[in-house]
């Protein structure tokens, strides 16, 4: 997975590009746990629009930053999803815990 952090006023867009498995978790949570712990930070959008693999273990990782983004009062959701990226998460729900376009 390659990864790309950029901030657009109290909007921060983490793009991923690649396969989003277990093997990219310790990548994703160095970009993504400062995202969290910036005060300037209100939302925090993944660009999914590259990814053309996700597995379970990266499930976990987006519910946790999600956890975590909501206890510091942050919003997160998830752009540019298609394929069988945007079937997978329909089929574990995810709709139902983020905004997804």
């Amino acid at each position: 997975m390659q990864a790309t952090v950029s901030q657009e006023g109290n909007k921060s867009v983490l793009k991923l590009a690649g396969r989003f498995d277990f093997n990219t978790h310790r990548d994703f949570r160095s970009l993504s746990d400062p995202l969290v712990a910036n005060l300037d930070i209100r939302e925090i959008e993944i660009d999914f629009n590259e990814v053309d693999y996700l597995d379970s273990s990266a499930l976990g990782m987006l519910l946790m930053l999600r956890d975590k983004a909501s206890g510091s009062g942050k919003e997160v959701s998830l752009v540019g999803v298609k394929g069988s990226v945007r079937q997978v998460l329909e089929i574990a729900n995810f709709s139902k815990l983020f905004k997804i376009s």
